[in-house]
């Protein structure tokens, strides 16, 4: 079974910010390894789901023309929208996934710290979901703990191995370390193709 609910509203309850995403070193590093794993310099619309307290929300809008964010939690939600308000190019909805999946396509998927919570059924569904509306050529990235805990039903590693076997998605980047697995995938073009590397979207190769 994924994940009770009343997991996430009983960490909000307790805290504003459970798991201190705005002060730790250790999620600012990481947070800022993410940016740098995306190949490209600008994205036109992205989309974050389980953005928490928009920690990684306000970097990642620095970087698209709009940004899509969500959680579960109301109190989440609502703090991730405060500090974003200034930022019209960015929306935060309350929203849970894969149950409530947003319409329209993007060419930036972020899964940060997300799928480990998500039973077989669920977590194929939300893949499923990502994978349909991210555009050809577009990024998906994901990073996640790579240390058990009770209620995460898969560590880092684990989901690495599923997302690498999802066929429409072509890993071009990986990044691990013995906290978390970072992993950027592109959406294969229709034909198969796996999208160009930096460099040669630069003519370096």
């Amino acid at each position: 079974m994924s994940t009770p609910p009343s997991y996430f509203e009983t960490m909000y309850r307790e805290s504003s910010d459970p798991w201190r995403l705005t002060e730790r070193w250790y999620e600012q590093r990481k947070y800022d390894l993410t940016l740098a794993a995306l190949p490209r310099p600008r994205f036109r619309r992205a989309f974050e789901p389980a953005c928490s307290v928009g920690e990684l929300t306000l970097r990642l809008a620095g970087r698209c023309d709009a940004l899509l964010a969500c959680d579960r939690v109301r109190s989440a939600a609502e703090t991730a929208a405060r500090r974003t308000r200034e930022l019209p190019h960015v929306e935060v909805r309350r929203l849970t996934v894969p149950a409530q999946w947003p319409p329209g396509t993007f060419d930036l998927v972020v899964l940060s710290e997300l799928l480990y919570y998500f039973d077989g059924v669920e977590l194929a569904t939300l893949l499923r979901h990502a994978v349909d509306a991210l555009e050809p050529g577009g990024t998906l990235v994901a990073v996640h703990w790579n240390h058990p805990v009770p209620e995460h039903l898969r560590t880092g590693a684990e989901l690495a191995e599923i997302l690498t076997s999802v066929p429409e998605l072509a890993l071009s980047c990986e990044h691990r370390e013995e906290d978390f697995v970072l992993q950027t995938f592109g959406r294969r073009q229709d034909d198969g193709a796996a999208p160009r590397s930096p460099a040669a979207v630069e003519g370096l190769v």
